[in-house]
């Protein structure tokens, strides 16, 4: 149930930190984002000149910030709401009490989306993760029978041999260790020499079959299998993800995005609105005061509609209202599927290659239904057992994981009753909120006969489908087998130096288009691909002492496989 790795902050023997560095594309960002020199300059005669920025969540924010830092005018559209996938969604009637909708954990090892937020100086909290210690206790219920364990050592036999058979199958078949050493020691070519032999093997087969097939899993049972798939490890159950790649889990559990996760008080949506707002110093071109929000007027252009060039050779972004403005260049970050559905995109900004990428992506569909209580009365005792009358679920009834966040007790309590994927989500998709919730409690009832937790909730449930979003449809990408290729075509197309002129000028960024899929570092870091892409159409560069992932590319550029 834990995953097979120790604290991203290090490790009683002082070595360094895991973090997200790689495994495809070795670059540290967040060296480049704290360097004094700055990411970069353009020319003098490009100060002011706009930029299209499509879609206002991390990805579009980043770039926004960083391009007016530099001189640049970002023009942002956005159809709905600032944030996108950072959805915080408050409790009415309750003062920062909020359900996250989206990205709602964040593993310390993003450390290029913790530049921005511990820039703004947000609280963070262990995340509830089971058997974390904020979760105090987990209760695993399983073919209708409860365990109750407050530590790993607590855990079934059943339990402890499918964590064993996992670690296994990680060392054996994918060098976990030695993968995991390279990234400490920010060690490129141990890196790339590992990564490029495993993405050949693991690109077309699925995770599913890289656990039934390992010898660890082999020499066990079946139900050694169920479990892994029911309560998984670290974050919960993974049978959702069994179809996938398994290059997507392998880029996970490699960079520790499934430890030492932290939610942020208040609400994770606070990053990008407080970047809308900041009035950075040492700006280019902009006077002192200058935001996002001032060069807006206080509010971002409407949804976009429709993206071409013109005559002219200028990039023309026309939205839903039909105003239309022409744009040195534009940056795409919404989702890759809204190009040929919902924005009306010239066929010839991409190549064909480029359109079966942006088309074959894949989401996955998730949903959460959240209520806010009294109070965290889940620590409360059982006089009678003496354990918490209540504890971080996971199962394989309808709620799957059940987490609750304590926020103080002075404060109201936020229980995520459901949290589910795929399937286990689209039997929710129908439903409104008030039957959801009455699922969800009578599925925990059977699991806590003794509690009636419907006392405790008050105010307005709240609940999500991201799949019946127009904006989204789905919440993040889930490469299946052999997408390896259309993820390197996405990540790689910042660089636009040998492509076609009427192909220049259009970016793209977005977790979806990072390799690891559903963490907002993949948002970040192509948010800053796509800058150094665009500092470099405009004329500019990165200041030679800070070169950009775009002067190192072709040292560390992802392993191109043929396309034959």
């Amino acid at each position: 149930m834990t995953a097979p790795h120790t604290a991203i902050t290090g490790d009683d023997s002082g070595q360094k930190p895991v973090t997200i560095f790689g495994p495809d594309f070795p670059f540290a960002y967040d060296d480049w984002l704290t360097h004094p020199d700055g990411l970069g300059q353009i020319p003098a005669e490009m100060h002011g000149k706009e930029v299209a920025i499509i879609g206002a969540g991390m990805a579009g924010m980043v770039a926004a910030y960083e391009l007016m830092k530099m001189g640049i005018k970002p023009v942002v559209y956005e159809s709905r709401r600032l944030g996108g996938r950072l959805h915080s969604e408050p409790f009415k009637g309750a003062e920062g009490i909020v359900a996250e909708l989206g990205g709602m954990r964040f593993p310390r090892s993003s450390t290029a989306f913790y530049h921005y937020l511990d820039s703004y100086g947000l609280e963070t909290k262990p995340f509830p993760n089971p058997l974390s210690a904020a979760a105090h206790s987990t209760v695993v219920d399983l073919e209708g029978l409860s365990q109750y364990v407050e530590s790993s050592d607590q855990l079934s036999p059943l339990l402890k041999e499918v964590g064993a058979a996992w670690h296994e199958a990680l060392e054996t078949d994918a060098r976990f260790s030695s993968m995991q050493q390279a990234i400490r020691n920010r060690d490129v070519d141990a890196i790339k020499r590992i990564w490029d032999e495993l993405i050949p093997v693991w690109d077309d087969r699925t995770f599913y079959g890289f656990i039934a097939n390992s010898e660890a899993f082999m020499k066990r049972s079946f139900k050694h299998l169920e479990a892994f798939g029911q309560v998984g490890f670290g974050t919960g159950g993974w049978d959702t993800d069994f179809p996938n790649s398994m290059l997507e889990i392998l880029r996970v559990v490699y960079t520790n995005c499934d430890d030492d996760q932290h939610f942020v008080l208040g609400g994770v949506e606070q990053v990008p609105r407080r970047m809308w707002k900041d009035q950075p110093g040492g700006m280019a071109h902009w006077p002192a005061g200058t935001s996002l929000k001032s060069l807006h007027k206080g509010a971002p252009r409407t949804g976009a509609a429709k993206i071409a060039r013109n005559a002219a050779g200028k990039i023309e972004v026309t939205d839903t209202w039909g105003d239309r403005r022409e744009y040195e260049c534009a940056l795409i970050t919404c989702q890759s599927w809204l190009l040929t559905t919902a924005i009306d995109v010239d066929e010839s900004l991409f190549s064909q290659k480029m359109w079966m990428a942006l088309d074959r992506t894949r989401y996955m569909q998730s949903s959460k239904t959240f209520v806010m209580v009294d109070r965290p009365f889940w620590k409360d005792k059982d006089p009678v057992t003496g354990r918490d009358v209540m504890s971080m679920t996971l199962t394989d009834r309808l709620t799957r994981g059940t987490y609750l966040f304590d926020l103080g007790e002075d404060q109201p309590g936020v229980i995520c009753l459901s949290y589910a994927w795929m399937s286990d989500a689209l039997k929710m998709l129908p439903l409104p909120v008030e039957k959801r919730v009455k699922l969800a409690l009578d599925a925990l009832q059977k699991i806590y006969p003794g509690l009636d937790i419907r006392k405790h909730i008050i105010g307005d449930p709240i609940t999500v489908s991201w799949e019946d979003d127009p904006n989204f449809l789905g919440a993040f990408k889930g490469a299946l087998p052999g997408h390896y290729r259309y993820n390197r075509r996405m990540y790689c197309h910042f660089m636009q130096q040998h492509m076609p002129a009427e192909q220049r000028g259009v970016f793209i960024a977005g977790d979806d288009v990072g390799w690891i899929p559903g963490w907002v570092e993949g948002a970040v870091t192509t948010s800053l691909n796509a800058v150094w892409g665009i500092v470099n159409h405009l004329g500019g560069s990165a200041p030679a002492q800070n070169p950009g992932p775009g002067d190192r590319f072709e040292a560390i550029k992802p392993l191109k496989l043929s396309d034959d």
